[in-house]
């Protein structure tokens, strides 16, 4: 008969939903208390004045009777081997001692007194549907007893080889195929730019938040203007001037400059409701005679935004934004490479099929005199799997289609 044990879940509903993880001290002198969490112990150091002590995803408490409002912070005394929490010979609880461990969650956790002693971080939600996902270490692992040996197609092959195709593929399965879209919420500062995320590779999209949470997309500015990759000032003639080690001298962009500076209303069209409306009387059922009737009708859709634009600054690897935005909120939506982060390197186990096929393709090919049709199989193999992966990670529900296609019996006018 199975036991919980025997099943691929080893975390305790506590450990999961609260990240917290308890023990009794039972044994006099006892020092050593292994913990079970799926996310492993990361350990800086057990004192709070060393800087490294920031890097701990946990908080580890004790009380003497286990009460609400008893714990209090362990600081000193104590170090982490691999997932165990150890304390110094001399230091061991006393009999009865209540110990508990706490991942770093958004409300602190239930066990600090005060905020110093709260556990902030977002360890706990991090592992949130984690079940979903294998690690890409363990892809590498079930490749070598799965794939490789005697008496299968990869008799031998190093264990470096397997990591790099493994990476290879994560890579390009996060371009097209992995749920692999990261977005940051961001402020936009009077310098109207904002620096790009390091594991920052293409954007998805990008929209600023109105005040009821709404997103508004904006657009690339395309043919509107440019980020000129270099700036170098000229004299009188139009030559550029060099330094004294013979380099051009760049200054800012003229360019981004009067971008920053614009009139969005002279680049749209758009009716300004003050000002020029008020001084001359006009209503907006009087609007053809503001001068713009002709100039209206046919404009270019790509550039009849009245919601902004941001371009790709590349020379200073920002995201730049047209002056309408300011101290707006944004939300940038952009493709990584699933590689920038141990986080990241997790693999949806709706794909773990297509990135061993992927792999497997990928060392045979490169190796001298195998037979064509191995490879044309394998091929084809990987192809099959990827797009069936696609298709699982698609996520496309019936009933969402249903609700947008009911619109589709209304008139549009074109």
């Amino acid at each position: 008969m199975a036991t919980p044990n025997d099943g691929l879940i080893t975390e305790t509903n506590r450990q999961y939903y609260e990240g917290a993880q308890g023990f009794v001290q039972s044994t006099a002198g006892n020092l050593t208390f292994l913990t079970t969490f799926n996310t492993d112990l990361v350990y800086g150091s057990s004192d709070p004045l060393n800087v490294n002590y920031a890097l701990n995803n946990y908080k580890l408490y004790t009380s003497l009777n286990g009460y609400p409002g008893s714990f209090t912070e362990v600081i000193a005394n104590y170090s982490v081997v691999g997932n165990a929490i150890v304390f110094t010979a001399g230091n061991a609880p006393a009999l009865g001692t209540y110990i508990v461990v706490q991942l770093k969650t958004l409300d602190g956790g239930k066990y600090g007194t005060t905020p110093a002693q709260m556990a902030y971080g977002n360890v706990v939600e991090t592992n949130y549907g984690s079940y979903s996902y294998i690690i890409l270490n363990d892809i590498i692992n079930n490749f070598m007893v799965a794939y490789v040996g005697k008496d299968k197609l990869i008799p031998s092959v190093k264990r470096t080889d397997v990591i790099f195709h493994a990476k290879r593929s994560l890579q390009e399965f996060s371009y097209d195929t992995l749920r692999s879209i990261h977005s940051a919420e961001l402020n936009i500062p009077p310098s109207l730019s904002v620096v790009l995320p390091q594991d920052y590779v293409n954007y998805v999209k990008v929209s600023w938040i109105d005040h009821q949470g709404v997103k508004h997309p904006l657009y690339p500015t395309n043919n509107l203007t440019t980020d000129p990759y270099t700036n170098p000032i000229q004299d009188n003639r139009g030559v550029p001037v060099q330094d004294n080690f013979g380099s051009n001298i760049e200054g800012d962009s003229l360019t981004e400059r009067r971008w920053k500076n614009n009139d969005v209303y002279q680049l749209t069209n758009n009716f300004n409701n003050g000002g020029e409306w008020a001084d001359n009387g006009y209503g907006l059922d009087n609007w053809l005679w503001y001068g713009y009737f002709g100039q209206r009708y046919g404009l270019d859709p790509q550039y009849s935004n009245g919601n902004g634009w941001f371009t790709i600054n590349d020379r200073e690897g920002k995201i730049s934004f047209s002056n309408g935005l300011v101290d707006k909120l944004i939300v940038l939506e952009y493709i990584s490479d699933g590689l920038a982060y141990d986080l990241d390197t997790r693999v949806p186990k709706l794909a773990e099929e297509a990135m061993y096929a992927h792999i497997l393709h990928a060392i045979l090919s490169l190796r001298a005199n195998q037979p064509e049709y191995i490879i044309n199989r394998l091929k084809q193999e990987k192809t099959a799997k990827l797009r069936n992966a696609k298709i699982r990670l698609s996520n496309i529900k019936l009933e969402e289609i249903t609700q947008v296609l009911r619109g589709q019996s209304k008139w549009i006018k074109h």
